[in-house]
């Protein structure tokens, strides 16, 4: 589901969609559960119904000019905003809440991003601190200590250092170090040699000299110093896996203790780094790349030490762009807005306030939000949809013809583990130790930071907190933490078109169905399967089953490669792998839960609005993922992103369904319908 901020999260979360960065400025109304008018009447369901379903709403909805993408995660979170707004402006109006409280610190955090004018007037004085900090360094021995104190405050450069659970030890946390330092979205962005990426870096080189320049650079000396960047950088791009690399969890799982780290990683004090970030009992930790590790290592020994305070430099303003005056802010959106991803225009300033607001008060705010917009009713009833998939599930495994029985009864036992949020958090997270106030958005931001680094390190020897949500509550996603082998569906998606509360079997099996139905099958993906009942990363799995297994999934990942989402670069199937089959498990899942609430087949007679249940199940499935996207944003999501392009999510799967052909008619040669020799047939 989308690449988080918080990195502990990321690492552990196969999830829905990239998703949601924001909506257009007004709310749109809610629409139909299946609305005539979304349709391509042109078009045959059999030939393409991506088309045929959506293709009348995707001609009527451009992207907003503020927008890289706009579909229905967009329109959803424009709804949620809607609601935000109003809480941001009640509670930011009000100065005399009680100190300390919920209403203070949000309505004080977001007054301060409002306050343009205080921003305007502090310039860069509030990041000077930490300019000094780089000048000051005398020696490349002295980055250990700097590094960490940046990274204590989320102003990331050179690596990531975070805790999360040990992968083969679930009920212990561990420490992690991966890869990171990049400017730019991915270590592609550097290394390819085609036309589009020599134009990027060409663009990127610019806007950091640009970036130096307005922290008082001369223009050739930002230049000059740009081009440092870019060669550092380029070099940390090398060390990187691939994203397809990343994939593989137990590629990067490499626990080692410290001592071992500053043997095969020499040339940096791996030691004084770890006591300086305030964890200096550490002795071990998961070195996630460690070829990664050795070279950032050897960098940190033999590069400049001003070519690494130029690097640290641009990485404070570039992490702090949006905190400071319009000239940066303006700037940053230039190069990774419009540049990047094609944006005409920047949103409005609230809602990226709001956006802030939410990922540094993100349950604070969730508490507002979950009292004003989330019925209860919704919560019960997604409490027995999600049982009705999972015996939906526990069916298909039994039934699995490719898998033996000893590990069909491993499978099962996994199923009935899997844990499941709804909503929103029992117990709200506590940020009394947070400090917050109107005097400057900047200091509120890195104090936030600080606290969340500060309570991600501190889970350092105690228990697993399983109570803990990778997600705010007014989030348009869901996701599985194979880890916590669990599902999460936070409030911000139980709407429509996801979820309608008053809605029918159909259409709510074909949306939310379909997205608990993904969720579970990510516990059983290349990569989710490799993790047990307890979420430890331990084989569970026959040799044979497994061989079966990856069998199908090479299906699904020759399928996707097969699909041209640009002129020039197609659907990464392996990169996608997961999303695509999860997709494909949660429409086989979901299409037979609905049956069984139904008590017959959902290609039975009965209709509304002249649609049987199984062709409302596979339209409701189909208004998920209509979207338009502009072909930058396209290019990056397909160098970066594990999920396919909205399209492909639904001719996809789809193509693959006897279900959704008998719902259609679609006879055998239809575009529509996959050989049978091709399909996977996995669950």
């Amino acid at each position: 589901m989308r690449s988080k901020s918080v990195l502990v999260i990321s690492v552990l979360t196969l999830s829905l969609s990239a998703a949601a960065a924001g909506p257009a400025a007004t709310a749109v109304p809610v629409a139909k559960p299946i609305d005539a008018a979304n349709f391509d009447p042109a078009v045959r369901p059999c030939e393409d119904f991506y088309q045929y379903a959506v293709g009348g709403w995707v001609k009527a909805n451009p992207v907003p000019a503020d927008k890289s993408r706009w579909g229905s995660f967009e329109e959803l979170a424009d709804r949620n905003r809607a609601v935000l707004k109003t809480i941001l402006e009640e509670t930011s109006a009000k100065t005399d809440w009680p100190k300390g409280s919920v209403k203070q610190k949000v309505g004080d955090f977001f007054a301060s991003g409002m306050d343009v004018a205080a921003i305007e007037k502090a310039g860069t004085k509030p990041l000077e601190p930490w300019l000094a900090k780089v000048d000051a360094l005398k020696s490349r021995g002295e980055l250990p200590k700097l590094l960490a104190e940046l990274h204590a405050r989320r102003l990331g450069a050179g690596y990531g250092f975070f805790v999360m659970q040990d992968q083969k030890e679930s009920t212990r946390y561990l420490p992690m170090l991966g890869q990171g330092g990049l400017g730019l979205p991915d270590r592609d962005y550097y290394l390819k040699d085609d036309a589009k990426s020599k134009e990027i870096r060409e663009k990127y080189l610019a806007h950091v000299a640009k970036m130096l320049e307005l922290l008082g650079e001369a223009p050739e000396a930002a230049k000059a110093k740009a081009a440092v960047v870019m060669d550092l950088e380029t070099k940390l791009a090398k060390a990187s896996r691939t994203r397809v690399e990343l994939r593989d969890p137990e590629r990067n799982y490499n626990k080692t203790s410290v001592a071992a780290l500053a043997s095969e990683a020499p040339g940096y004090d791996w030691k004084a780094y770890l006591a300086a970030a305030g964890v200096p009992g550490v002795t071990e930790l998961n070195v996630r790349q460690p070829e990664f590790a050795k070279a950032f290592a050897e960098m940190a020994a033999k590069e400049p030490l001003d070519s690494w305070k130029a690097y640290l430099r641009w990485h404070l303003v570039r992490a702090t762009a949006d905190l400071l005056p319009k000239r940066f802010d303006e700037e940053a959106f230039a190069f990774y807005g419009r540049t990047l991803n094609g944006v005409p225009e920047q949103e409005e300033r609230w809602k990226r306030v709001q956006a802030m607001t939410d990922r540094s008060l993100g349950e604070a705010l969730g508490q507002l939000y979950v009292e004003k917009a989330f019925p209860a009713k919704s919560k019960e009833r997604m409490k027995a949809l999600v049982e009705n998939l999972r015996a939906a599930l526990k069916g298909r495994i039994e039934a699995a013809p490719w898998m033996g029985a000893e590990t069909k009864k491993a499978a099962l036992t996994k199923l009935a583990a899997f844990g499941v949020k709804i909503g929103y958090p029992d117990t709200w997270r506590d940020y009394s130790a947070l400090p917050v106030s109107r005097a400057s958005y900047f200091e509120n931001v890195v104090a936030a930071n600080a606290f969340e680094v500060k309570r991600n390190l501190g889970k350092i020897g105690k228990p697993v907190d399983r109570t803990e949500w990778g997600m705010t509550p007014p989030t348009v996603n869901a996701y599985y933490s194979p880890t916590m082998n669990e599902i999460v569906f936070p409030a911000g998606i139980l709407q429509p078109p996801f979820f309608w509360a008053d809605g029918d079997d159909a259409v709510n099996y074909g949306g939310i169905g379909v997205v608990i139905g993904h969720e579970m099958t990510h516990g059983f993906d290349d990569s989710g399967s490799r993790y047990d009942a307890q979420g430890n990363l331990k084989n569970w799995w026959t040799d044979e089953d497994r061989k079966a297994y990856d069998a199908r999934t090479a299906l699904v990942a020759k399928q996707f490669d097969g699909y041209r989402a640009l002129p020039d670069q197609s659907v990464n199937g392996k990169l996608t792998l997961g999303e695509n089959v999860s997709d494909l498990g949660g429409l086989k899942i979901s299409w037979e839960a609905l049956g069984k609430a139904l008590g017959k087949d959902p290609n039975a007679a009965e209709k509304i609005d002249g649609f049987t249940p199984g062709q409302r199940f596979f339209l409701g499935y189909a208004n998920v993922w209509r979207n338009n996207i502009r072909d930058e944003a396209l290019r990056v999501r397909l160098n970066t992103d594990p999920h396919s392009p909205g399209r492909y999510r639904v001719l996809g799967p789809l193509s693959a369904l006897p279900e959704f052909q008998a719902a259609f008619g679609c006879a055998a040669g239809s575009a529509m319908v996959m050989p049978e020799a091709e399909r996977p047939g996995i669950w």
